[in-house]
Parts: structure tokens; C-alpha cells; sequence
């Protein structure tokens, strides 16, 4: 009796954890499957929101959205004790269980069709544009990035969140960690930006450029 009563128990156990996460041995879930644990911050269309400050991700190339994704789950991003909106991404990711999940769900978020996102900014847009400059190398005269840069698409996200990462970046928040080469070399760049108003500026520049594709 003992050990059939141990047996249920390990059985609820099992039932549980399985509750948890849509994995089966027997059958590979797919991405869309596995991004139903996304929604509740970037939402059903991947478009973000701004009330809890979640970024639009609908439509980035895969090969960006994994090497995110494995630095949230590794700590290279998300880990810093002022990276208020990394530190609550880093357990999410950790919800795939192997390299085919994140495969599967990152595939699926890249192939949602992007939008421009809604302007909130009041700044200078052509005094950006000549700051602007010297991101064209990597992210590109129209903001759509370069995968053999490892530079992602920056046209047609938040102005919000393009300031707050940016801020990140001149704070040491982001691009500090010595696993990080992008961001390595991303933060030097944001440095170049003088100030907040600096900032803004070359945002509502990026704003001015389309998205499609």
C-alpha cells in the first residue's frame, strides 16, 4: 500500500511539472505552441506593450531574436540589479527546455508581421539624423541592420524602448558584462550621444525611418 501511495504521489509530481511546460518527449511542440507563455507581456501579434514597458519583437530576423534570448538565459543580459525589465525576461526564457525550443519559438516571433509602432516622442529628429551617423555603419542608412554585424533592425521599434536601451547602454547596464561582444561594442557608440536630449533626438530620427521589409 505504501508503495502504490509513493507511486501517485510521483505520478501527481509528474503531472505537475508537465503542467508547467507543453513538453513531450513524443511529440516536439511547435513555435507557436511555445510562445503562448509570451503573450501576456509582448502580446498574441508580438507587438509589445508599453504599459509594462515590453518591446515590439514581431518580425526580428531569428538569428537576432535567439542571440537574445540565449543571453537572457545565460546572464549576459538581464542580470544587472538596475535592469529592472531584464531581470523579469531572464526567468521566461529559461521556460524552453533545449536549443530546438528556442529554434521553434524564435522562428515563429520572426515570421509575425512587423508594424511601425505609435510615435510618444517630442524631440529633434534632424539633429538626430546627424548623429545618426554614425550608427549607419552597423544598423544601416534605413535602421534595418546587419546580420554579418550582428547589428539587429532598429527601424519601426518603440521610440520608448529605443531610448531606454540606449540609456542602458551609456549607464553600463547593458554592454558591461565580459561575455557580451555586441554589446561590447554597441556602448562606446551610445556614449558618443552627449546627453538625454541627444538621446531622444537620434531616437525621433530612427523614427522617420520605415520598417518594411
Amino acid at each position: 500500500m505504501h508503495g502504490k501511495l509513493k507511486s501517485l504521489s510521483a505520478l501527481a509530481l509528474t503531472c505537475a511539472l508537465s503542467a508547467c511546460h507543453p513538453a513531450d518527449a513524443r511529440k516536439p511542440f511547435t513555435g507557436q505552441e511555445l510562445y503562448a507563455s509570451c503573450t501576456s507581456c509582448h502580446g498574441a501579434d508580438g507587438q509589445g506593450n508599453p504599459t509594462i514597458a515590453t518591446p515590439a519583437i514581431a518580425g526580428l530576423p531569428a538569428w537576432y531574436l535567439e542571440s537574445q534570448f540565449v543571453k537572457f538565459r545565460t546572464g549576459v543580459r538581464g542580470a544587472h540589479p538596475d535592469d529592472l525589465e531584464g531581470l523579469r525576461m531572464r526567468p521566461m526564457t529559461r521556460q524552453m527546455l533545449n536549443e530546438a525550443e528556442i529554434k521553434a519559438v524564435v522562428g515563429y516571433v520572426a515570421q509575425l508581421p512587423a508594424r511601425a509602432q505609435v510615435k510618444s516622442l517630442e524631440a529633434d529628429a534632424a539633429a538626430g539624423q546627424a548623429s545618426y551617423a554614425t550608427c549607419t555603419a552597423c544598423h544601416g542608412a534605413d535602421g534595418k541592420g546587419n546580420e554579418a554585424l550582428k547589428a539587429p533592425p532598429i527601424a519601426g521599434q518603440y521610440d520608448w524602448y529605443l531610448v531606454s536601451q540606449l540609456k542602458k547602454f551609456r549607464a553600463g547596464i547593458r554592454g558591461t558584462h565580459p561575455n557580451d561582444i555586441t554589446g561590447a561594442q554597441m556602448r562606446p557608440m551610445a556614449l558618443t550621444l552627449a546627453d538625454d536630449q541627444a538621446v531622444k533626438n537620434v531616437v525621433a530620427h530612427i523614427g522617420t525611418l520605415s520598417n518594411s521589409k
